[in-house]
């Protein structure tokens, strides 16, 4: 059996569904490499050399020979140096060579072990898991606050990501191909509704085939972040110390801001109890009840103790 301790871990779930802060709480452990999504289509060329060109990458055995290999570097650490140097555009770029060649190189000198926060890894979990030996968590958020979280930024998206994907649709999306290709490009909130419930549809299935995953709901960590961390600690084999639990308690904190700023759209410095209620203020009444009827079925999966 392979050695548990080691084994990389991969957060992943929709985008927008706090992976971000869940990654970089479980990071606050010393022994871990934080490592972010390589699977976005805009990642850099020194952390994750393969190519993607769609949001949410399915990847199965068979189309893993084009991904494979640059995980597998990934997981040692290996830092594509000049890559990285050559795609340099901006100062920006210069700026986050260095933060994550650091990373890079302290995980490797340190014997560190690799966290992967991805939301875009959502549909192949079983993929990281079998090959890359991955303990995959999976973060879950109530379908109005991940509806909400979009419409606020006003992010759209585009199916034809998943749908120019047929390993993906044959596997999970297929029977909401119709829905997709009706789905109207200036409508954020009927798109963002059915994103998550294909997506959750989708881990849904997958939780039932693979019990060892370990789903976590984003209210409960944000309602009780000290246990529920120190729980998911746990369930990790991470080391929950002093110095974990006061970054944890700084991240929640009711003296941090309600929800975050646009300029800074991934800081996960917030007040998690009062974030976890923003969509009901965000949200018009006919649009809590298009979303509730796009999701209640799925969602009830998740949410079953949970009043819309």
């Amino acid at each position: 059996m392979p050695d548990t301790t080691l084994a990389p871990i991969l957060v992943t779930g929709t985008h927008r569904s706090g992976t971000t802060w869940i990654g970089k709480m479980l990071a606050a452990d010393s022994g871990m490499a934080y490592l972010s999504e390589p699977l976005n289509v805009l990642h850099r060329p020194g952390v994750f050399r393969a190519k993607v060109y769609h949001w949410y990458q399915y990847i199965c055995e068979e189309n893993e020979h084009e991904y494979l290999p640059a995980f597998k570097e990934l997981l040692e650490f290996d830092y594509h140096l000049w890559d990285e140097i050559r795609s340099i555009r901006s100062h920006r770029d210069f700026l986050r060579m260095g933060r994550d060649f650091l990373i890079f190189y302290n995980g490797l000198m340190r014997g560190q072990r690799a966290l992967m926060k991805d939301p875009f890894a959502v549909s192949s979990m079983e993929w990281f898991a079998k090959h890359l030996n991955c303990k995959v968590v999976v973060a879950v958020r109530h379908p109005a606050a991940f509806v909400s979280s979009l419409k606020r930024l006003n992010w759209p998206f585009d199916f034809q990501d998943l749908l120019d994907q047929p390993l993906l649709m044959r596997d999970f999306l297929e029977p909401y191909r119709a829905q997709m290709e009706a789905a109207k490009s200036d409508d954020v909130i009927g798109q963002s509704a059915l994103l998550w419930n294909l997506i959750y549809r989708s881990i849904h299935t997958t939780l039932q085939r693979n019990p060892d995953f370990i789903a976590v709901r984003h209210e409960d960590l944000s309602l009780d972040p000290v246990n529920k961390y120190r729980d998911l600690y746990k369930s990790l084999d991470l080391d929950f110390t002093p110095r974990v639990e006061k970054t944890i308690l700084n991240a929640s904190s009711s003296d941090n801001p309600a929800e975050p700023s646009r300029r800074n759209i991934h800081s996960v410095k917030l007040d998690s109890r009062t974030n976890i209620e923003n969509w009901k203020k965000r949200l018009t009444g006919d649009e809590i009840k298009r979303i509730r009827s796009t999701t209640d079925e799925v969602s009830q999966f998740f949410y079953p103790d949970v009043e819309w």
